[in-house]
């Protein structure tokens, strides 16, 4: 089954072909970095405003790289949730729209279920059940992988998701926008030892995990710094920052691995791409037996090719979209975003 895909929900227009879930026929990416560079962080309008303008391009060029015609796809897809509700809606209008004028099944996908998906096209081996770590600009959670479209959340950040701060510590430190890969750069020159930050603490909830107070320690000691006319190092601060972000996720998942049973682990999202957390991921894993499944830089940040990957597991499930499909800008990761717009599908299941 090929199945077009594709994603807006942030600031890349992505497309893709994906066959029967675990094969990439194409993968486009169209990037906004340089344009949200220099406002130092994402503009919802004018990120909209530039998938309108990309998607039909990344759309054939996806076509074009898979060597096929839009006759020969099996299905459409796109991202219809959590997101950037004006970016989503641009994917999700064109996907539905084209799947309407072929005649094809429309898929609607959960972004973060399509990037634990991505670990599906890196390895096609993994199946369910496993344990995974989602790490993104805007969630931090850790996921039970019941099934295919089964997920139980069992930890959670309570205000900033680990990408998000990030994305603020970086402009702290004037590294710019977007702040994952650039702190990372950075930190390799530094001490991780350079400064004690702060480690969350949920009490009653010991898988629970916070990063405003890890944020905003980073930003005192920039300030206070600045005030007292003594030099920063930002590359220290950098390091320090990544160690304690890596100490806050690794263990937590760790006390979910021993206690699952389950020894199959992955990690998805943007931040999966972080040097400091691969590692130290690595070493959790030595440490329990535990095969770590670590999806490539290349699938870890906004793609379409994680999207139709999932697609393929939600058409199997049944979750078909409707002719007024939505988009929503939050929706859980266990929840059917079908089922939020119950009208005829497009086209019947075969």
């Amino acid at each position: 089954m090929r199945i077009l895909a594709i994603e807006s929900s942030c600031d890349e227009t992505a497309a893709a072909v994906i066959e029967d879930g675990r094969k990439i026929l194409s993968n486009i990416v169209d990037s906004q970095v340089e344009t949200h560079a220099l406002y130092g962080g994402v503009v919802p309008e004018i990120a909209s405003r530039g998938h309108m303008e990309a998607v039909c391009r990344v759309t054939r060029q996806a076509l074009a790289e898979a060597g096929m015609g839009q006759g020969a796809l099996d299905a459409v897809a796109a991202t219809c949730a959590p997101g950037l509700i004006g970016a989503l809606l641009v994917g999700a209008n064109f996907g539905k729209a084209l799947a309407y004028g072929l005649g094809k099944p429309f898929i609607p996908v959960h972004h973060i279920r399509g990037h634990i998906a991505a670990n599906y096209l890196a390895f096609p081996a993994l199946k369910p059940p496993f344990i995974t770590l989602v790490a993104s600009g805007g969630h931090s959670m850790i996921v039970r992988v019941d099934d295919y479209t089964s997920f139980s959340v069992l930890g959670g950040t309570r205000d900033d998701a680990a990408g998000e701060a990030f994305d603020k510590v970086a402009r702290v430190l004037g590294v710019g926008y977007p702040g994952g890969p650039k702190i990372d750069k950075l930190a390799q020159g530094g001490d991780p030892g350079a400064y004690k930050l702060p480690s969350s603490h949920i009490k009653d909830a010991p898988l629970d995990f916070s990063f405003s107070g890890l944020k905003t320690a980073v930003i005192n000691l920039a300030h206070n710094a600045e005030q007292k006319g003594e030099t920063l190092d930002r590359a220290g601060l950098a390091a320090s920052f990544c160690r304690a972000v890596t100490e806050t996720l690794v263990p937590r998942l760790e006390t979910v691995v021993r206690e699952s049973g389950l020894r199959d682990v992955s990690c998805a999202g943007g931040v999966a791409a972080n040097s400091v957390l691969r590692t130290a991921l690595g070493q959790m894993a030595a440490r329990t037996g535990a095969n770590l499944y670590l999806p490539p830089l290349s699938l870890c940040g906004d793609n379409a090719a994680m999207i139709g990957s999932q697609a393929y597991f939600e058409y199997l499930a049944g979750n078909v979209g409707t002719t007024l499909q939505n988009a929503f800008a939050t929706a859980d990761i266990g929840e059917n975003i079908c089922t939020k717009s119950e009208r005829k599908p497009l086209v019947k299941k075969p």
